[in-house]
């Protein structure tokens, strides 16, 4: 992603040494997987229990990609690399320091299908980030933050009031059981910050990766957009910031390095999208794009914005194909006109997040579709124009850009996903996209426009047939007197929760019947006039109902 920060010192600050100057970064594609070690038909042997559940869920087999590189292939590459960096195995592939002379070695191995250059030099492992990082005014190439204007930030009432999030939380969903990843550029300041303190006492962090340089351990350090945008997801301070997802768990990923450009930043957001994939990730959040690199002749065509043919446009594929709600920035390059996107918001299956204003009006800045294959972009906005967030510094800001609409998204999805667990990647979506504001009559602009929790959760509930689903029913329907009848499961004894139309539970009793022949009676004299949101426990099954109380 092209930066707004630069570094006083550049070649010392990497340390980099005069043997690393002629090392380039390399990633080397491997034409078969032979394995002796791994099958497919003992997939624990290479996957985590919540990985392989979630792929049953989806009804999405474990296959060959899901297989890791052979370890033969990576010794036989070792003689010509300075070092191994890491391993790809939805890509086959592995990254790794060498030179010229290297390259052209590898390429002549049977098993090597191709070598390609990715980077320039090298990050030695010695190389620390210690120099002060100065802000300059925003590049044509600026993709994060079209505003950094940090300030007194306002209430973030109105953009979590667009979304329904208040309405989310009262009806006791706040992103819990749901693990979030978060790529980005660094987290610094996130250990230390009191509005994130209850993500570490109640030990919510599950995993954490620095693909930019895989030998350090954590990810609390660098550049401070990541430390925003998981803000937007985790943070928990009444009075500064209360999140969506705030009980969300979360894996952090480094995947960006914000001194450079290049195409390996795409190879490390795959690999990391493995990883997360490996502890059992249900959503990614990537406020992170690629268009334009360092060597221009890399730039991307928008005929190349396909859905399939960048390298993190095929990761993030391959995610959505798992089962893995990927939420990704559209790009802030709305000022190009249409087709301004970024990779990977092309990709099919996941949801590429645009910005509006305070108006509901698309930012300038936000990225327009569509797709080189003619496909709508973004699907969905939210206020990305100076919404609250949280700095590294813990302080309380603001900043626009699509960065920050996307985190938006992913903690509304999260709180959502925890009140239909039952629901597939691709069933989630598609409510999501369901509830938006111009659902009937979707753009290029905002796409099916702003969702909002109320009408995502509740929407399929509006056209129920009340006396015949599921075997379920409550009468009467329009409700005239104080009783309620309720032919519901093979239990003795239910729990009704009642929910009015902003989702605030207003009503919960239980009610005991003598026999499963009978209904369950409740008194519902107190209850005002209105429509209303039944939800039916009895332990084994769960129902969802619509009341009207005359």
């Amino acid at each position: 992603m092209s930066k707004s920060i630069y570094f006083l010192v550049f070649l010392l600050s990497f340390g980099w040494t005069t043997k690393g100057l002629a090392q380039d970064r390399y990633a080397v594609f491997f034409k078969f997987k032979p394995q002796k070690e791994y099958s497919l038909a003992s997939p624990s042997k290479f996957l985590t229990t919540r990985a392989i559940q979630r792929r049953v869920r989806e009804k999405f087999a474990v296959d060959s990609l899901d297989i890791p590189v052979t370890a033969a292939y990576l010794q036989g590459i070792s003689a010509y690399s300075q070092e191994l960096l890491y391993v790809s195995k939805w890509l086959n592939a592995a990254v790794v320091v060498t030179d010229a002379a290297g390259k052209k070695n590898m390429e002549a191995l049977p098993f090597v299908q191709k070598v390609e250059w990715v980077a320039k030099g090298f990050i030695a492992k010695t190389g620390n980030r210690t120099v002060p990082e100065i802000s300059q005014k925003p590049t044509k190439n600026q993709k994060w933050a079209i505003e950094e204007s940090y300030r007194e930030a306002a209430a973030y009432d109105f953009q979590n009031d667009l979304l329904g999030i208040p309405a989310m939380h009262q009806a006791g969903f706040t992103g819990k059981g749901i693990t979030v990843a978060v790529f980005d550029s660094g987290f610094p300041g996130l250990e230390k910050a009191t509005p994130f303190a209850h993500v570490f006492t109640n030990k919510r962090i599950v995993g954490q990766l620095n693909v930019v340089r895989p030998w350090i351990k954590e990810v609390f350090r660098d550049h401070e957009h990541g430390t925003q945008v998981a803000s937007l997801i985790l943070a928990n301070q009444a009075g500064t910031l209360v999140a969506g997802a705030h009980q969300a768990q979360v894996i952090f990923a480094i995947t960006e390095d914000v001194a450079t450009e290049y195409p390996i930043e795409e190879l490390n957001w795959v690999r990391a999208a493995e990883y997360a994939d490996s502890l059992g990730v249900d959503i990614i959040n990537s406020s992170l794009g690629y268009l334009d690199f360092d060597e221009p002749s890399l730039t991307y065509t928008t005929a190349q914005l396909d859905g399939k043919t960048t390298y993190v446009t095929r990761g993030a594929t391959l995610a959505a194909k798992r089962g893995i709600l990927v939420v990704n920035s559209v790009g802030n390059y709305g000022s190009a006109g249409s087709s301004s996107l970024v990779a990977p918001a092309d990709a099919q299956g996941i949801l590429a997040v645009g910005s509006v204003n305070a108006s509901s009006v698309v930012s300038t800045f936000s990225s327009r579709g569509p797709t080189a294959d003619g496909r709508i972009k973004p699907e969905l906005v939210a206020f990305g124009q100076n919404p609250v967030l949280i700095r590294g510094s813990g302080q309380v800001s603001a900043a626009a850009g699509t960065s920050f609409s996307a985190p938006q998204l992913t903690a509304l999805a999260a709180g959502l996903w925890e009140a239909k667990p039952e629901w597939t990647k691709d069933e989630l979506l598609t409510n999501l996209i369901k509830s938006g504001t111009q659902y009937a009559t979707p753009d290029q602009n905002l796409g099916y426009g702003i969702p909002n929790f109320r009408s995502a959760y509740y929407g399929a509930l509006l056209g129920l047939n009340e006396e015949v689903e599921s075997g379920s029913s409550i009468y009467p329907n329009p409700l005239r007197s104080e009783s309620l009848h309720i032919r519901f499961g093979k239990e003795l004894r239910v729990t009704l929760q009642i929910l009015d139309g902003s989702g605030r539970r207003v009503v919960e009793q239980v009610e005991e019947r003598n026999a499963i022949q009978e209904p369950f009676v409740f008194n519902l004299s107190d209850l005002p006039a209105g429509i209303y949101f039944l939800q039916l426990l009895d332990g084994k099954e769960i129902a969802y109902k619509k009341l009207i109380k005359l």
